[in-house]
């Protein structure tokens, strides 16, 4: 059951104003992006990986100064130096695909394959190592899953997985996938929780975005040395759960 949160922000002018020159940013800024990265294809990784980097810097400039949208981070010193690990994060928004590549970085993420036949923007993602399934086959989503994602973490890369598998609204609840879980049991790379309120303030569907602070909170590494796939499984996701229910309690 999803519960509303009675201080839902207020669609108002001055969001119909922010959003639409928000949107109108994205727009004419991602063929420019998506063509840099293309065009650095030939180029090492790192290169393509900076290119979209700044992008993203300056789409969240954007999002601040159109819609007075910003973000605080806590636990930032849990991430581990120099290692890659797996982060499983709550999903909500579409603004933790974009804002999560700063906080930890580098990494690569689980996501739709459909999402790399988007002209420029997905077709420049095709090129920084996204580990894109088809939800329709699960057999071969999972195995691809597994393979690539232990290839980007040998690499050095920090897989972001959404075990929701889907954007959930605040205050609702959707039971974890296995996949996330499987993946860290058998690759024995670690797990960083990670929770945040981002679909309170850029609302799953919805064009508008409200002013505020996204408040994003990353746990403990969590060791997945001799555990199963419950077990990491059902310990993420606990402490994600209290997690959100700090987040929601400091705003209230």
């Amino acid at each position: 059951m999803t519960q509303h949160n009675s201080s839902s922000p207020k669609a108002d002018f001055k969001a119909y104003l922010g959003s639409t020159l928000f949107y109108i940013y994205v727009v004419f800024s991602t063929p420019i992006v998506g063509l840099a990265v293309l065009s650095a294809f030939f180029l090492p990784f790192s290169v393509r990986y900076k290119i979209a980097d700044i992008w993203i810097n300056y789409l969240l400039y954007m999002l601040k100064l159109c819609c007075g949208l910003t973000h605080e981070v806590e636990g930032l010193e849990n991430v581990p130096k120099g290692q890659a690990a797996i982060i499983m994060s709550k999903h909500q928004s579409a603004w933790e695909t974009i804002a999560l590549r700063q906080i930890i970085s580098p990494q690569t993420a689980v996501l739709k394959k459909s999402l790399l036949q988007i002209p420029f923007g997905g077709w420049a993602l095709a090129t920084l190592k996204p580990i894109a399934i088809d939800r329709s086959n699960q057999k071969e989503a999972l195995k691809m899953l597994l393979d690539q994602g232990i290839e980007r973490l040998q690499e050095g890369l920090c897989v972001l997985i959404f075990p929701e598998g889907t954007r959930v609204a605040p205050g609702a609840y959707k039971k974890f996938n296995a996949g996330g879980a499987m993946l860290a049991s058998k690759s024995g790379f670690p797990v960083i929780p990670l929770a945040h309120n981002a679909g309170e303030f850029w609302p799953r569907n919805s064009f508008l975005k409200y002013p505020g602070v996204i408040k994003v909170k990353i746990g403990p590494v969590i060791s997945t040395q001799n555990k199963g796939t419950k077990e990491i499984n059902a310990e993420t996701e606990e402490w994600i759960s209290q997690a959100m229910k700090k987040i929601s309690a400091e705003r209230d």
